[in-house]
């Protein structure tokens, strides 16, 4: 298991007016944790490096307590209605991550204290478009897992979502810190899913991310709890040997889920998402500042370019390439989870 511990912590004057707040900082002053205040948990200086990787590197390792203060979510189209902001960056440090390019040269992890007054927000909107169900997502810009064990924001989520008729949330992770969900009224109404790939990609890209293996004993035990489960197969790449090492993963996969089923359990409860690998310009250069050895394979003249929904163009797998990704991983599933639902294979 691996344990996310700040190196240093910043926080917002206005988060002690909070409980959440005021328990976090005294609990990281306690444990003697470097510690400054900062204006706005937007704007924060003093994250040092001498090269982009370092700086990068000690962002990874900072922690900034903050207050949510907009009123608005974002939208979150095609999986859910809504974002649900409950922290944002994550201390995995993969290579191919979109938060490098969205997050800028130093993606701070950052908790929001307020917790109650962002699930308020989320009640108004559910009860705004009722009687639709709205769907919440909580990990558009986040893994929420590795701070969970600080704000305990995860488990008051989901416990809110299980008394909603009409709300349903979902997140997804990496990590395997999962035992204080375990044991929660979720009512099925919160879908908790796992991001997967095979051990070779996780080894060479996915640094400071627990193994797939401990992955899906962490997803057995979830599965155990009863939620609804998922997970997201990404980035999908082709390389020497894919189609074993990708093998390999459902079998472990099958492994695991079929010992561990409820007895009202069947693969219909269960989603996959399927994203193949793909780069655009800019993150190809804000990848290469960072891990200036990559070997993410990124030679544009092996790809086709395509324009994407927000109007700037990536660099895709040959149309060829992606039949024959969809085909296999489709086939799979198909294979060792007749029944579940793929929710998209792009």
């Amino acid at each position: 298991m691996i344990d996310f511990v700040p190196k240093q912590i910043f926080y917002e004057p206005d988060a002690l007016n909070y409980p959440l707040g005021k328990k976090l900082v005294e609990y990281f002053r306690e444990i003697n944790i470097p510690m400054k205040p900062t204006t706005s948990h937007n704007r924060v200086t003093g994250i040092v490096g001498d090269t982009p990787g370092e700086a990068y590197g000690a962002a990874k390792q900072t922690l900034v307590i903050g207050v949510r203060r907009s009123k608005e979510f974002q939208t979150c189209k095609p999986s859910a209605n809504y974002q649900l902001p409950l922290a944002t960056s994550c201390p995995g440090m993969c290579e191919y991550c979109y938060l490098s390019t969205t997050l800028g040269p130093k993606p701070y992890l950052r908790v929001y204290v307020n917790i109650e007054e962002i699930l308020d927000i989320t009640k108004n909107i559910i009860e705004s478009r009722s009687p639709e169900i709205t769907i919440f997502e909580g990990a558009a810009t986040s893994d929420p897992i590795p701070v969970e064990k600080y704000t305990g924001n995860l488990k008051r989520t989901i416990e809110f979502f299980g008394k909603e008729p009409l709300g349903r949330f979902r997140f997804v992770t990496k990590f395997t810190n999962v035992d204080s969900l375990l044991n929660i009224e979720h009512n099925n109404h919160t879908r908790f899913r796992f991001s997967l790939n095979c051990q070779q990609v996780i080894q060479n890209f996915e640094h400071k991310t627990p193994s797939l293996l401990d992955r899906v004993i962490a997803a057995s035990r979830v599965l155990k709890a009863g939620y609804p489960i998922g997970f997201i197969i990404a980035p999908i790449f082709r390389f020497e040997n894919w189609k074993n090492e990708y093998t390999e993963l459902f079998i472990l996969l099958d492994k695991y889920l079929y010992d561990n089923m409820p007895s009202n359990w069947t693969p219909s409860n269960l989603t996959f998402e399927f994203i193949s690998h793909r780069f655009t310009t800019r993150a190809k250069s804000n990848i290469t500042n960072v891990f200036p050895n990559t070997k993410l394979p990124m030679n544009e003249d092996e790809r086709k370019f395509k324009y994407g929904q927000f109007g700037y163009g990536k660099y895709i797998y040959q149309p060829n390439e992606m039949n024959e990704l969809k085909e296999f991983f489709l086939s799979k599933t198909k294979k060792h989870f007749p029944g579940a639902k793929i929710e998209y294979f792009v």
